[in-house]
């Protein structure tokens, strides 16, 4: 059965910093392209980043370009999101997931960004 944990989320200030987890376990981590999504109050589903199999290819939506990192450790079986510069309106539920679409996800972690 695959799971997808996600941490790391939390009530930060405009302008400041966090770093998401998400722990894959029930398939073959290193074998898949994996990504992260999210979900804002009101809103659907919305692709945020991707990285290839082997960590050397990312891709990224262009609000998260420049300000977020999306990493891997295979070996940890562990996917990464390092937000930078946030921003309110980057308020969300955020998932790990192991389709662009986020059909296949976790349970999220709330990221909040607000004075």
């Amino acid at each position: 059965e695959v799971q997808l944990v996600e941490s790391g989320g939390g009530l930060v200030q405009p302008g400041g910093s966090l770093r998401l987890s998400c722990a894959a376990s029930g398939f073959t981590f290193s074998s898949y392209p994996m990504y992260w999504v999210r979900q804002a109050p009101g809103q659907g589903l919305e692709w945020v980043s991707s990285i290839s199999v082997d960590g050397t290819r990312t891709w990224y939506k262009d609000f998260a370009r420049g300000r977020f990192t999306i990493s891997r450790d295979n070996a940890k079986r562990t996917l990464y999101l390092e937000l930078n510069s946030l921003k309110t309106e980057d308020t969300a539920m955020y998932y790990c997931a192991q389709d662009v679409a986020g059909r296949t996800k976790g349970q999220g972690t709330q990221v909040t960004v607000s004075s």
